[in-house]
């Protein structure tokens, strides 16, 4: 489905010392002395488009209007276009949508430290069963705190050496085995905006992140062997990005005003969240008005009610139940839009070609999965910040 990505023969040279000699041991050498910034930003963002799946992605060359000009504040502020946002870009403003989201809440500098933010982003990735964002933000999370979360296959992980303060967070964003979340948030309510905005953020993207990505940060066709040299690249890149300060409210302007729903009523102590949720919302909002009909987003949303985020069934047989009731045009999108809220690491090809087949386009499939993703995001997000 991917158009091949223009310059990938000159990314392809680029590359060939990352695995030759062994350099891939010493890759901080490598970028130092082979690939210069100016050139490793847009090789990592070509190699990002890569790893989309079921959408074509829109290359960089090719990019314009807003999408051109999210990518352009995408690769300035986070160090590299990001294919958990690149993949929304055939619907411009949920791209738009996703970036402010996530812009406003992990980026720029407020309350809360980013090694906060980036053990909520790994804590709320691993229970989500989201190893792409989960591999990410634990990568960023060691290089800013010396050690990343420890948990990967256990039943209440914890920061590996970290200190106390991060295994609250970390027992604060991912309570283990669905339970409802602590009495309160171990942390100063100065930083619940951020900190729960991030936790709503990564709800988001994960869901959509299981559906249109791979498990690893890798493009297709490279060994996994090489996921600590590649990851390694990207924290370089993305950590460089985060030592420059980054003033709120750069990215509001994408997207017109909106006000903020009442459900997301813990981000009004921050002026410029509240307007990032309100403008993102509105804009995702009236991408399920056009793509989600709305029998399918009233099963969604009916289904959500006392649900606190564990798993529905090892088989999609809940799923077939659900849909009975609807008219048989709308099954296929009512399946879609069911397993990425409630279970996306579910979502297969079958899913994805069925929808096809009622007539879905690149920008209907991600609508679906943007609207339902944020539906589920703004639940889980109410468990963490409302009463247990």
């Amino acid at each position: 489905m991917v158009e091949p990505t223009a310059g990938l023969n000159r990314t392809a040279y680029w590359l060939r010392p990352l695995f030759a000699d062994n350099l891939f041991f010493n890759s901080q050498r490598w970028m130092r002395c082979v690939m210069p910034a100016s050139v490793l930003r847009p090789v990592l963002g070509a190699l990002g488009l890569t790893q989309i799946r079921y959408v074509d992605a829109v290359r960089r060359g090719r990019a314009s209007g807003l999408v051109a000009e999210v990518y352009r504040q995408v690769e300035r502020d986070f160090g590299v276009l990001a294919p958990p946002v690149a993949l929304h870009a055939p619907a411009p403003e949920v791209l738009a949508a996703a970036w402010v989201l996530l812009r406003e809440t992990l980026i720029v500098t407020g309350a809360a430290p980013r090694a906060a933010k980036e053990a909520v982003a790994t804590a709320v990735s691993l229970g989500n069963a989201c190893p792409y964002c989960a591999t990410i933000h634990n990568n960023a999370l060691g290089l800013l705190a010396g050690a990343g979360i420890d948990g990967a296959a256990g039943s209440d992980p914890g920061p590996a050496g970290g200190g106390a303060e991060l295994e609250g967070i970390v027992g604060w964003a991912m309570p283990a085995g669905g339970r409802t979340p602590l009495d309160g948030p171990p942390f100063p309510a100065a930083q619940t905006p951020e900190l729960a905005g991030v936790a709503v953020l990564l709800h988001y993207l994960n869901r959509v992140v299981n559906v249109f990505l791979r498990d690893v940060p890798l493009p297709p066709g490279v060994p996994e062997f090489a996921l600590p040299v590649v990851l390694r690249v990207l924290g370089w890149a993305m950590m460089g990005a985060s030592r420059r300060p980054h003033g709120p409210g750069l990215s509001l302007d994408l997207l017109p005003a909106a006000p903020l729903p009442a459900d997301l009523s813990w981000a009004a102590g921050h002026p410029t969240i509240a307007e990032a949720f309100g403008r993102a919302c509105a804009a995702i909002d009236e991408a399920g008005r056009r793509s989600v009909p709305e029998e399918v987003r009233d099963l969604v949303l009916v289904n959500l009610v006392g649900w606190h985020g564990g798993p529905r069934g090892i088989s999609r047989a809940w799923v077939e139940e659900l849909v009975t009731g609807l008219p048989e045009p709308q099954r296929p999108v009512a399946r879609l839009a069911l397993l990425v809220a409630f279970a996306s690491y579910q979502v297969d090809p079958t899913v994805v070609r069925d929808c096809r087949v009622t007539g879905a386009d690149d920008r209907m499939l991600v609508e679906i999965s943007s609207w339902s993703a944020m539906a589920a995001a703004r639940w889980l997000g109410g468990k963490l910040t409302g009463p247990c």
